[in-house]
């Protein structure tokens, strides 16, 4: 199968299922690279440590309940 009948069928499958697309789109924007957060300073990255030290704590806390 070639590039123009893979796009031909990916655009009826859009067609048919909106959301499909939509959903495709979100869960590309969710899921990114971390090493994006640690580009930078040292400041940067202690910034990014404690955040993530923080929210560590609070799911353990929620879980603990």
């Amino acid at each position: 199968m070639n590039q123009d009948n893979q796009d031909k069928k990916q655009i009826k499958e859009y067609q048919k299922n909106p959301m499909s697309n939509f959903s495709d789109s979100i869960n590309h924007s969710m899921v990114s690279n971390l090493k994006g957060l640690t580009k930078g300073g040292c400041l940067t990255k202690i910034i990014t440590l404690i955040i993530i030290i923080i929210g560590g704590l609070l799911i353990l806390s929620q879980c603990s309940h």
